[in-house]
Parts: C-alpha cells; structure tokens; sequence
C-alpha cells in the first residue's frame, strides 16, 4: 500500500441505481478533475461534461471538490456523481486510473488515510463502521453518538487524569525539596485514581448492553414437540421460516430470524424439540437448543395447554417467560402462565412482541449512555484497571508512577494515540471499498 498514491472507489451501492458516486482522494485528485471535467471551484457542485483522456464523452454529471486538509481524508478528495450504470461507472473508473499515480482502493482506505491524517480516531473510525452497517434505529444512535467523539472523549479524559497524576507523583518524588512542588500531593492523586477505578468498572459493565444494540437482544423459543415453537417462530417472522407439522422432530437444528422491535434488533431463535426419547441427530439438536438456551437473554418456554408436556430442567439464571400455546383450542390454568398467545388465530401475539421489546429495552437501559463499543476497549479497560490496582496498592512511588503509565498507555490504545499498527488492517477491513 503506497500512501502516496491517489486512490478511486465507487463509493454508493450495488449498480445499476439511479446515480453511482466515485470517490477519488490523494495529490493527483486536482489534475484528474481538471482533465476529466474542466476547472471546478471549492466545495461546490458543478454540472459537467465528463470526457475521456482522449476527448470523447464519457457522461454528464456533478462534480464536487474538497481541498486537504479540509476533508474527509485529509487529502484532496472528490466525487463524481453519474449516472448509475455498470458501463458508466467502469468507464469513469477506467478513465481515472489511466492517470499516473491512480489506482484503486483498496477495502476501507480511504477512512484508514482519515484516521492516518489526524481526521478521526480509532474509536470514531469503529463507530463509522458502526453507522455504515446500522440496520435499526438504536444502532443508528449508538453509532452517531460514538462518531461525533463521546466515546473518545471518555477515555481521553480518563488518560489525561492519568497523566496528570503521574507527573503530579513524579514530581514529589524529584523536586520534594523545591518550595513549588507541594508538601504532598499523593492523597489527592491517589483518590483520584480509586474513583477513576470505579469509574472505568461501571463503564465496563455497560458493555453487555452495547452487545445487545450492536449484535441484538437473543430471544430463544424452546418447549416440548409439538408446542408449537415453529408456529410461533413462522408467525412472528410473518413467513414460513420453519417447517411446521405434527410430527415430533421436525425441527432439528437452530433457526433464526432478526426482527426490529422498538428500533432495537432482537434475534428470535427456534429450537428443536425437548424430549427424553429421540434419535442420534434429534438428539444433536436438543443439545444445541439447551446450549443456545443457556446463553441467551430470553427464553420463551412453550407449553400445549391442550396437552402440556414437562421439558425438564430449564436453563438457570437466563430470564424466562412462560408461554401458553393454543389458546384457540384450550383454557389456561389460573396462574400457569406469563402470557397465553394462539398463533392460529393471532390472539396474544401483540402482546407477546410488546413484552419481547420491552424486556430488550430494559436491558439496553439509558441509550445516552456512552458504552465501550468493542470487546477490544474492554479488554485494554480491563487492563488499565489492573494496572490501577498495583499502583494504588503499592509501596514505592517510582513503581506506582511506573503502573500509572502502564494504564494511560492502554487507555491510549483504545483511541490509537500509541502503539496500534497491529490493529489496522483489522480495523479497516471492516469497510467497503469506497469507504
């Protein structure tokens, strides 16, 4: 990867569309608009005809440009904004990287150059990612609020305390004689740093909920043979994802479909049925629906009220709402029951969904709270606190110093202010390649 090159990608959607908008960004981004469409001014959109290097017409379209560092790389970038067939779109792409010093992206560059130019951190770089692959409301939120920098700014202030404190304990353990440097700062320095301990705890513990909005809320349907799991899976999902008859087994392994409820994204899986006597594969399957059961964030244990059937132990400490199936053709027992639903005639699903989606937004909780986003940032918080520990339990000064450099430098990683090049392809991976 030569950063000194200009790159080019199609940055809209899958073609043929409406319009196909090429990016181009790097020191020949000038030259190329000019050749391609004629002088442009800064920042504004200009109607053009395209040409070719050879003069012929290639499309007419907008064409903007940002002059570096002013940009989103913090190179000349432009955009070609044409019409959105596969021959256009090939043709500019072809035209453009005619041009000595041009080439095509490569997955995620152009954010990577961003991150590399001062323009965005890792933290917000990982958000943006988060916001190009956001599918409900809440992960839109989420990802917006990360973007803008809160995220970042969290942990910048926790290292800038660090740094602070460090020097504040150098410098009692250097200048203690100099009339300047307080008689003792380490009763101040060190409370600090024990709130920022619960600090940096409390935010970890928010990452269960960042799960939720990112991966989703899993909702996790078991019962008996014909409880009428598949029913209600096919009913919710508003579509034959399962296969439905009275025969015991039929569902065999894991099925899953992903649904927007309250602008949250909640993963409903069905499960094979809970039975002693089953075959080898049937088997397979129950173990699996116990497995995924075990981990899940809800579980819908469904019971026939015309002929209730015992599953056994279910899964513990894993949140449980009992579900009576059928009711279109029997009575539920007095107090047997969460919720009574009939996936035949509708009745209680409503009601269902709303308890799903509230339950998902209970265990997301306040969607203003700034969360560590990546198991990444949990891990290095984890290590920072660690590192928090020793320095507060410690003997010797120089050593606690030592610690608290340790933990500023994880805090560090977590935005890429220090040692991150390891993480980079792994990081921008993530990206299309226009972006």
């Amino acid at each position: 990867m030569n950063e000194k090159d200009s790159i080019v990608a199609l940055s809209s959607g899958h073609l043929p569309a409406g319009i196909a908008v090429i990016r181009i960004s790097g020191p020949q981004t000038r030259f190329v608009v000019e050749t391609i469409a004629g002088p442009v001014k800064d920042r504004f959109t200009t109607l053009r005809r395209l040409e070719g290097c050879d003069g012929a017409i290639i499309d007419h379209g907008l064409v903007l440009f940002f002059p570096g560092p002013g940009s989103f790389t913090g190179e000349d970038v432009a955009e070609f904004q044409v019409h959105g067939s596969r021959a256009v779109a090939a043709k500019m792409l072809e035209t453009i990287t005619s041009f000595e010093g041009v080439r095509h992206a490569e997955p995620g560059e152009f954010t990577r150059r961003a991150f590399l130019n001062g323009r965005l951190d890792l933290v917000e770089t990982e958000a943006l990612a988060d916001l190009v692959n956001a599918e409900t409301e809440a992960q839109r939120r989420f990802a917006v609020r990360n973007a803008e920098g809160a995220q970042s700014e969290l942990y910048s202030n926790w290292r800038r305390r660090l740094i602070h404190a460090r020097a504040m304990i150098e410098a009692e353990i250097d200048f203690a004689d100099e009339e300047d440097v307080p008689g003792s700062v380490s009763e101040a320095v060190w409370s600090d740093v024990s709130a920022m301990v619960g600090e940096i705890e409390r935010h970890i513990e928010g990452f269960k909920a960042a799960e939720i909005i990112r991966d989703g809320f899993e909702v996790v349907i078991l019962g008996a043979p014909n409880a009428g799991k598949s029913s209600l899976f096919n009913a919710l999902a508003r579509r034959e994802a399962a296969i439905v008859t009275d025969e015991p087994g039929t569902t065999r392994d894991l099925l899953e479909v992903v649904m927007d409820l309250k602008g949250l994204k909640v993963r409903l899986v069905d499960t094979a049925g809970l039975r002693d006597a089953a075959g080898k594969v049937e088997s397979i399957g129950i173990e699996r629906a116990r497995a995924k059961a075990e981990g899940a964030d809800l579980v819908l244990l469904l019971e026939d009220m015309a002929d209730p059937v015992s599953v056994g132990d279910v899964p513990g400490g894993v949140p449980l709402a009992r579900i009576g199936t059928k009711s279109d053709i029997a009575d539920a027992g007095a107090g047997t029951y969460d919720l009574v639903i009939s996936s035949k005639d509708g009745s209680g699903l409503d009601r269902l969904l709303t308890e799903i989606g509230d339950r998902a937004a209970a265990a997301v909780g306040e969607a203003g709270d700034v969360l560590p986003s990546r198991l990444r940032h949990v891990e290095l918080l984890r290590e920072a606190t660690d590192f928090l520990r020793a320095a507060l339990s410690g003997q010797s000064q120089e050593l606690r110093a030592e610690e608290l450099r340790l933990a500023a430098e994880r805090l560090g990683r977590i935005v890429g202010a220090v040692d991150v090049e390891d993480l980079l392809d792994v990081i921008f991976s993530q990206f299309c390649i226009g972006k």
